[in-house]
């Protein structure tokens, strides 16, 4: 056997040692509250992003189908060449008026909008100042850029305070932030940093992925939510979450940073064009969240009412109002038991740990939906107090 696979070989026994293997169970319904496994059927489901229950939605999946027959399955192209239909560019001009930006600029997946965003704007002569529980995705797409690279501390406008300072001499100053951060459910304090980017003359860019068609009173985002709409310089996203949970992302903002992202973007410029499926099924959820009422009552009810029952048990949870609700085990084995205590008792939800949370802050992270009922929520919440007991 050749050295390296010798290596790799010897890297994956020692996750498996160590318990922490990664098994992705095949599901064999379509995403809903409840879903069924190759392994076993009936399981109510508490770790999708479908925070809206619009993932299998009639009307969602009716305007996929005629978008299938009107603009076909694919475009076989980037978008500047032979890959931009109408309904590319209609849902682009919905996108930014739902979210109050001037532009936006349609991706494959978020990752590639955050991917593509930062080599294209900053340069050796800029800085950015990244809040130290960002995205995945947003640390790999300042890994590609030139700028200075500068780190504080979750939330903490202080620490963000004292890079800007050390960032002065720099051209442009870029403050990025996830709106709402996925592992924790908590939202970024967006007055403060819009305030501290005013007085340094900084640019705010904000990832909403678990903002957008979540929080705000027409679930707008973190952005609606604090009132400062008209403060972020650069909205990113995705219409994987709450916004249907197919794939596809977006950037969003000023027309003269959406016209350079369209020059210059390479996760642009070098990938397929969204697909007209998702572009279509995408128009539907921004015509149902028109109205958002319903579904945003539901989900803030929903929220409360778990988050308030998984506190009487005992468990200790990280505080908030979202949807996500990391229920902390602080042990990497605890939380895999605990998830697997849960899926005896027909509950789907799964145990994070290093490298996807910090050493030390395992947990099960849970996430409600909209479409969940109270009687759902109810049993869920007997499986966590039977679990606890039984461990």
């Amino acid at each position: 056997m050749k050295t390296a696979y010798k290596h790799w070989a010897g890297v994956t026994q020692e996750i498996k040692d160590s318990g922490l293997w990664k098994t992705e169970r095949v599901i064999t319904t379509a995403q809903s509250p409840q879903i069924d496994t190759t392994a076993k059927q009936g399981l109510i489901n508490m770790c999708a992003n479908n925070y809206l229950g619009l993932s299998n939605n009639e009307s969602v999946k009716e305007a996929a189908k005629a978008g299938i027959d009107q603009w076909g399955y694919g475009l076989s192209s980037v978008r500047f060449i032979c890959g931009t239909q109408k309904v590319h560019t209609e849902l682009e001009e919905k996108l930014s008026k739902f979210l109050g930006t001037e532009d936006t600029i349609l991706y494959s997946s978020c990752y590639d909008a955050n991917g593509g965003l930062f080599e294209t704007i900053l340069g050796s002569e800029d800085a950015i100042i990244s809040d130290e529980l960002n995205h995945a995705s947003i640390i790999d797409g300042i890994r590609l850029c030139k700028a200075k690279r500068f780190r504080y501390k979750n939330n903490n406008m202080a620490d963000l305070e004292q890079n800007l300072n050390e960032a002065s001499d720099c051209r442009i100053k870029a403050i990025v932030t996830d709106g709402v951060f996925s592992m924790d459910g908590t939202i970024a304090n967006l007055p403060a940093i819009c305030d501290l980017a005013e007085k340094y003359d900084a640019i705010v860019i904000v990832d909403d992925s678990h903002g957008v068609g979540v929080i705000g009173d027409k679930l707008k985002g973190t952005h609606e939510h604090h009132n400062v709409m008209d403060k972020i310089d650069i909205l990113t996203g995705t219409l994987g979450k709450a916004l249907g949970g197919s794939s596809g992302g977006y950037t969003g903002g000023k027309k003269a940073i959406i016209d350079i992202l369209r020059q210059r973007s390479r996760t642009y410029l070098f990938s397929n064009a969204l697909s007209p499926i998702i572009a279509s099924a995408s128009l539907k959820v921004l015509e149902i969240l028109d109205t958002p009422e319903e579904l945003s009552s539901r989900l803030k009810e929903n929220t409360a009412y778990f988050r308030n029952g998984i506190s009487n048990l005992g468990y200790d949870i990280v505080a908030g109002s979202h949807p996500i609700v990391p229920i902390m085990t602080y042990d990497e084995i605890t939380s895999q038991r605990i998830a697997e205590k849960l899926l005896e008792k027909n509950v789907y939800a799964i145990g994070f740990y290093y490298p996807v949370v910090p050493k030390g802050k395992a947990r099960v992270r849970i996430q409600i939906s909209a479409a969940h009922t109270k009687e759902q929520l109810d049993y869920v919440l007997h499986a966590f107090e039977e679990a606890k007991k039984e461990l």
